[in-house]
Order: structure tokens, then C-alpha cells, then sequence
């Protein structure tokens, strides 16, 4: 109940100016550690990890554990009071996880304040949490981290190391996504990071392994913007290379040329690409029984600079973060794999796909929008 009673004091107070916040604009001097972790000045912030893991006898899973900080600016009566609850920083969290071969997916969220330590960010304890779900940097210089997630359906414990330096995505220190100031993001991810650890489930303890990948991105969005949703895209090759592709859509659903990507080669040098560069082509789609929203779950990807041209599918369609009692509009974000070729050869790979806006039009906050 006291998490209804925030969310919509929050809702309430959104309709404050963001030009208190600071916007997402070119030439930001990134500067590491120090920006894997949060940035009050920006009004919106999240972290995401998704990976696909496989047990010993190759029995194979998803999972995907996200962490966001929306500032919000309160009322003066709000604000006056006691500064340990105080909701000028909302935390929610998202955890799922895909049995892709078991055919079955379970989500579950929460929110909290910071309040006496609840939830937070912070570089002195190299950490992010939300409750007992968190993520410890146990090495900034090498980049190794440990993933814990506990609920009543499982308890998932993984670590996380580099396979390759972070990535800046976009260009001039900025992730496009409209043509205002400040309509971007700065954006950072980790592309491949090899995963091991133990997932309790069901009275047993899995020994997993696998791969995984890590998202930050801060921004604060500027009024008016155009984007109803998106879809994105994790790929990570049995080449050792990897792609992050979005494709942004307005309100009448058409792609916008603010699209863009990053291709990463196999010694860990990024490049960009725009969208006339890619193309992302839906095709079968699947239609949710909770959200009514249609997804479109097989994906032909072609990128003529790379030679490469791919499949992607899913086994398990069903990967919709959907609450009747949410505090976020749904979308769809699960495990996937790819199939094709590159540059003449045979290639496959893993990852993970969101779809946004099916539904309700979203804002890039993740806050649900009108159709």
C-alpha cells in the first residue's frame, strides 16, 4: 500500500518543469568509475542486466534484473519533510526469469525511497540494490561484479566478469533519440561479460554458466518528446562480436530516423551506426493474453556494412513483464537467439529483445503514455 501511496505522489509531482534537472548533451567528459554509478543531476537513470545461462546438462534460462532511479520534484510541504523519507528519489526495480527449455517465465518488481538505506546507488560501496536484490562491484578496476537477486520463486547468484572494455554508445558523447536538446542519453554498456554462479529453484541448486550483458543510461527527457516505444536489441555472436540495435517509433507507429546502433568488434573496438545503416524487420508476431498488446517475436536483422544478415526467434513467446497492479507499463523483454551469416560464414548467437509501446505509448522515463 505505502508504494501506491509514492507512486502516485510521484505521478502527481511529474508535472514539474525538468529544467532543473541537467539534459543529455554532446561532448560529456565520461569519466570511470564514476559513471557505472548515479548521477543526481540527471532525472532519470537505469542499469539493466540480462544474460542467458545454461545448466550442466544444457537446460537453458534468461534472466534480466534492472535497476531505476527517477527523481522527482516534490511539492514545498513535501519537501520540508524528514529528508530519510523523503520521495525525491523513487527506486524501482524489475527481476524475471525465462526457463526457455521448461516453457515457463516469471517477473515480479518493487519499489522503494532510499529511506535508512532501502534502496540506493552508490560509488563509496560500489554497489546498486533494491532490498535484498543488488549488484557489488568487487573489483572498479577489472570490472568484475556480483549479481544477487532473492524472491520466493528463486534466488539467482552470479558473477560477472569482462570479457571486454565498457562501450560509449553514440556519437559525440550523446545516444540520439529526437531532435530536441537534450531529447538522448548518455549511454554505456558492457557487451559480453561471462557469467557464473547458482540458481536455487524448485528445493534445487543449479550450477549456471553463460553470458551476459550490462546497460547504464542517464538522461533527463525534455518535454514533448515524440517517442511512443522501441524496440532493442542484445546480440552477441559465437564470433566474439556484438551489436546493440534500437529502432524508435512515434506515435503512429512509424520508425524514426533516430534509430541507431553499435557494432563491436571482436577485440572490443566500437562503432557506430546510424539508421540508414541497419534495418530491422518484424515479422510472426505473438499476441499477450493479459496486455492484448501484439509483439512481433521473429526479427530479420540486415547490416550491409557487416555482411551480415539474421534470424531472430525466441522459444518462449511469452516474456511480457505485465502486473494488472503495475506501477510500470508493460513490455516485452526476454531471451533470444540468432541464426545466420557473416561476411560469407555461418553464425550464430544469443541476447536479449524489449519491445515497448505495444500497449500503452511509453516515455523514454518508462513512465506509460496516451496512445
Amino acid at each position: 500500500m505505502r508504494s501506491k501511496v509514492v507512486a502516485a505522489l510521484a505521478a502527481a509531482a511529474l508535472i514539474a518543469s525538468a529544467q532543473q534537472w541537467q539534459a543529455a548533451l554532446p561532448s560529456y567528459h565520461y569519466e570511470f568509475p564514476r559513471d557505472y554509478f548515479n548521477h543526481p543531476e540527471y532525472q532519470t537513470e537505469w542499469w539493466y542486466y540480462t544474460g542467458n545461462l545454461h545448466a550442466g546438462d544444457g537446460h537453458r534460462y534468461g534472466f534480466e534484473l534492472t535497476f531505476f532511479r527517477r527523481a522527482i520534484h516534490l511539492p514545498a510541504q513535501v519537501a520540508a519533510e524528514d529528508a530519510t523519507w523523503r520521495p525525491d528519489e523513487l527506486y524501482l526495480a524489475h527481476l524475471a526469469l525465462s526457463d526457455i527449455d521448461g516453457g515457463t517465465f516469471y517477473h515480479t518488481e518493487r519499489l522503494n525511497r532510499a529511506g535508512p538505506g532501502l534502496a540506493g546507488i552508490s560509488l563509496e560501496q560500489r554497489r546498486y540494490w533494491n532490498g535484498n536484490w543488488q549488484v557489488r562491484w568487487t573489483s572498479l578496476d577489472s570490472g568484475d561484479q556480483q549479481l544477487q537477486a532473492v524472491c520466493d520463486r528463486f534466488k539467482l547468484m552470479l558473477s560477472l566478469k569482462p570479457q571486454k572494455p565498457a562501450v560509449i554508445h553514440g556519437k559525440n558523447g550523446i545516444s540520439l533519440k529526437g531532435p530536441a536538446r537534450g531529447e538522448a542519453s548518455h549511454y554505456i554498456s558492457f557487451t559480453r561479460l561471462g557469467a557464473e554462479g547458482q540458481l536455487d529453484r524448485n528445493g534445487k541448486s543449479i550450477a549456471m554458466t553463460g553470458l551476459a550483458w550490462m546497460d547504464h543510461e542517464f538522461f533527463t527527457e525534455p518535454t514533448g518528446s515524440t517517442v511512443a516505444g522501441w524496440d532493442w536489441f542484445a546480440i552477441q555472436l559465437d564470433n566474439n562480436e556484438e551489436l546493440m540495435l534500437y529502432r524508435l517509433r512515434n506515435r503512429e507507429d512509424a520508425e524514426t530516423p533516430y534509430s541507431s546502433g553499435t557494432y563491436v568488434d571482436a577485440q572490443g573496438k566500437a562503432r557506430f551506426l546510424d539508421a540508414g545503416q541497419f534495418s530491422l524487420t518484424p515479422g510472426e508476431t505473438w499476441r499477450s493474453p493479459n496486455s492484448r498488446a501484439r509483439y512481433p517475436v521473429v526479427w530479420s536483422i540486415s547490416v550491409p556494412s557487416l555482411g551480415l544478415q539474421l534470424s531472430e526467434r525466441t522459444m518462449l513467446r511469452n516474456q511480457e513483464l505485465f502486473s494488472q497492479d503495475s506501477i510500470s507499463p508493460s513490455y516485452w523483454e526476454g531471451a533470444v537467439s540468432y541464426q545466420g551469416q557473416m561476411r560469407g560464414h555461418k553464425v550464430n548467437g544469443v541476447g536479449y529483445l524489449e519491445m515497448t509501446g505495444y500497449g500503452k505509448a511509453v516515455r523514454l522515463d518508462g513512465s506509460a503514455g496516451i496512445n
